[in-house]
């Protein structure tokens, strides 16, 4: 598999252990001297750890290929792996851990609040950073330097979520409902701005707390109000509750999902409630010629390559690429790199802007039918 290549442009934390497919030098505890260490933060904890189980997944697999064709400006890359479990403060006390221990390239985080925590320690201290998975307009937005993402914006996730609904469901009563999370709350708020600006008013807009007797009673109350649509930016583990608590009480409306469900857990916990559900999500690479020779390297080895798994292996990719590009692992100059030159990824050819996006396309909406989903049309 092709790691990428240019196209011409006009206290402490332990290491988790690194997946058994990894080649010998990943393995080794002790990487030797001219190995380039790759920082990689992901949840291995808390109610996100399948998204980064599916990150994690993919940078593994991309460090194997890279390695395998010579690595990084011809030295053996190996990995530093650290739970941030999605949370702020972890995520900061990760980000400190790789400066102390001089890892100056990092894919990572997966939650927007971990990116946007640690990004800031990233950039005083010259560490390029590289999420698959962060949505928050506001971690780019800041133009840091060497902060780079190759997934899409909740920004523009909102817009499109507020278009389908508005040209599918203008007639409906739409429900807009949010957790505390600040994904959830950011992708709502949003979601409603954009909504309200096409001109449709929701008919209700709640917040609430998850738990087995709330999903009950929200479910009631949806019902009781006569709700037909409801969009929810919550966790696949949340969604897929409410959507099977709703479902057993006799409440079955369109649910409208985010990037956050894009994982087999939300059907295996919604059960056949999860059929018809939509959602938003990033371009599924994996169903794109440039990642065809790895996507049916991961089906060998008995693995679907759904989700974020794609984008771990494009932001490792992207990365290794930069620094063959500039012949250096020194951050600065794969920074310089991945602004200024364009490369062939499993995501296509694609550059990174002035913020620090990636230029490859946006968000798609999908329908999920029998425990995986599919792009909707129109």
């Amino acid at each position: 598999m092709k790691i990428g290549r240019v196209v011409p442009a006009g206290g402490p934390f332990r290491p988790a252990l690194i997946s058994l497919s990894l080649c010998v030098a990943l393995l080794s505890a002790a990487p030797a001297a001219a190995d380039i260490v790759i920082g990689v933060a992901v949840p291995r904890s808390g109610p996100y750890v399948a998204v980064g189980e599916q990150v994690l997944r993919g940078v593994e697999a991309a460090a194997r290929d890279a390695n395998a064709m010579g690595g990084l400006d011809g030295q053996p890359v190996t990995l530093d792996v650290q739970d941030d479990a999605c949370d702020s403060n972890t995520a900061t006390a990760v980000a400190n851990h790789f400066v102390r221990s001089d890892v100056r390239l990092v894919v990572g985080h997966v939650c927007s609040n971990a990116s946007i925590a640690a990004s800031d320690i990233y950039a005083q201290n010259g560490v390029v950073m590289i999420t698959a998975a962060s949505v928050a307009a506001r971690l780019t937005d800041r133009g840091l330097p060497t902060v780079f993402r190759v997934c899409g914006r909740d920004d523009d996730q909102a817009r499109l979520s507020a278009a389908v609904l508005a040209e599918r469901f203008r007639d409906r009563k739409i429900a807009l409902i949010q957790d505390p999370t600040p994904a959830s709350r950011t992708l709502a708020a949003a979601t409603k701005d954009n909504l309200n600006r096409i001109g449709v008013n929701e008919a209700l807009s709640l917040s609430f707390s998850p738990s087995d007797a709330d999903d009950a009673a929200l479910a009631d109350r949806l019902k009781a109000a006569g709700i037909e649509v409801v969009y929810y930016g919550g966790d696949a583990t949340e969604m897929g509750r409410l959507v099977k608590v709703a479902a057993d009480r006799g409440f079955r409306p369109q649910w409208f999902g985010t990037s956050a469900i894009a994982t087999p857990d939300f059907a295996k916990i919604a059960g056949p409630a999860s059929n018809g559900v939509l959602m938003t999500f990033y371009l599924d690479p994996s169903r794109q010629p440039a990642a065809a020779s790895v996507v049916k390297a991961f089906k060998a080895e008995g693995v679907d390559p759904t989700g974020s798994t794609i984008y771990g292996y494009a932001a490792m990719q992207a990365l290794v690429a930069a620094g063959n590009f500039a012949h250096s692992a020194a951050p600065r100059a794969v920074a310089q790199a991945l602004h200024t030159e364009r490369f062939d990824l499993v995501l296509g050819t694609v550059g990174f802007d002035a913020k620090g996006d990636v230029t490859a396309q946006g968000y798609v909406l999908y329908v999920w039918k029998d425990g995986s989903f599919t792009p909707a049309g129109k």
